[in-house]
């Protein structure tokens, strides 16, 4: 395991006391400007972090990022934050910080409640996992703690993101599908509900105007509420040949309701999803998707939120992490 980095290991790289590194990171007026930016950038090049109230981490307590999520995530069989969550988890674990993770109900979310761990300032970095209300979001984003979003990103706001490239994924599977015969392609997914489905979205659409094919209003057919909760999915009278669906879950929902109207997949319709999660091997057929690196979101959130940690000037802008196309059982080509 590395040494702990001290404060005094600091104060010894600018020739000062541990007392004027103390105040200077404190934000003391006693301090110059110039000294203050001296030992900002020593205890940046550290790793030594300063908690936002004002006590030092370096010495004794451990550093902590809090990361906070919502309830419509964590449905019966919704596993993509529980894992992408867990992967957070391990790599704090292995830059030796703690975390706090904090589930928002629905009220909570509604009424802009910050949770305890925030209000007590007991974390000095905050990762929000999964896409909340830009109102609820506005509030954590005026508490100036350093902030990194996960899996989603609103253009309102100056802050650095993670995500997977949803529309280059659904853009490389939807042509895919038309390079296998299939001309009409039909979208399933909310785009109301998130930045990544409308992404995703944007990807299959930028696919079909390319090879210059017919786009109807009827072929975007929704799978949930804009609360998250999941419908009977309603399938057009006019039906498509394909079906590119916003999520695993989706698809595999879909599936089983062709299946259940009397079609055959994938001999009768093909149909793809999105983030290669348990729901692809579960559904028979097997299911075609985009595999997400939730691995490597995962880390680079890690990595972005323990430097701003260390130094709040830290951008890195929206991060972008590199899908994968996935073959299996649910396309047939034509």
């Amino acid at each position: 395991m590395a040494k702990k980095v001290t404060m005094q290991d600091v104060a010894n790289r600018v020739g000062v006391s541990k007392v004027t590194v103390s105040k200077a990171l404190r934000g003391n007026k006693d301090i110059s400007e110039d000294m203050k930016e001296r030992i900002r950038q020593a205890a940046a090049e550290f790793g030594y972090v300063f908690n936002t109230n004002g006590s030092a981490l370096g010495d004794d307590l451990p550093r902590c990022i809090g990361i906070i999520s919502t309830e419509r995530f964590y449905g019966q069989g919704d596993s993509f934050y529980i894992e992408l969550y867990r992967l957070v988890s391990n790599y704090v674990e292995k830059i030796h910080y703690t975390s706090m993770f904090h589930i928002l109900d629905a009220d909570n979310e509604k009424n802009q409640v910050l949770p305890r761990m925030v209000q007590d300032k007991k974390v000095d970095g905050i990762i929000i996992l999964g896409q909340l209300s830009k109102e609820y979001v506005q509030k954590v984003v005026e508490l100036n703690i350093p902030l990194v979003f996960l899996d989603f990103y609103y253009d309102k706001f100056n802050v650095d993101s993670v995500n997977t490239d949803n529309f280059f994924g659904a853009y490389e599977i939807t042509n895919n599908l038309i390079e296998k015969g299939h001309n009409n392609l039909a979208f399933v997914g909310n785009l109301n509900l998130t930045s990544s489905i409308q992404d995703r979205f944007l990807g299959y659409y930028k696919s079909i105007l390319e090879y210059k094919l017919p786009f109807r209003n009827s072929w975007i057919i929704n799978d949930r509420t804009d609360d998250s909760i999941w419908l009977d999915i309603s399938l057009p009278e006019e039906m498509p040949t394909a079906f590119v669906c916003n999520c695993d879950k989706t698809a595999m929902i879909l599936i089983e309701k062709l299946k259940s109207s009397g079609y055959r997949i994938p001999e009768d319709y093909s149909v793809v999803g999105f983030d290669d999660s348990i729901h692809a091997m579960q559904s028979n057929p097997s299911i075609s998707t985009v595999k997400v690196d939730l691995e490597e979101m995962a880390r680079v959130s890690v990595k972005m939120i323990s430097k701003k940690i260390n130094n709040p000037d830290v951008q890195y802008g929206r991060v972008m992490i590199k899908s994968k196309l996935i073959t299996r059982d649910s396309v047939k080509e034509i």
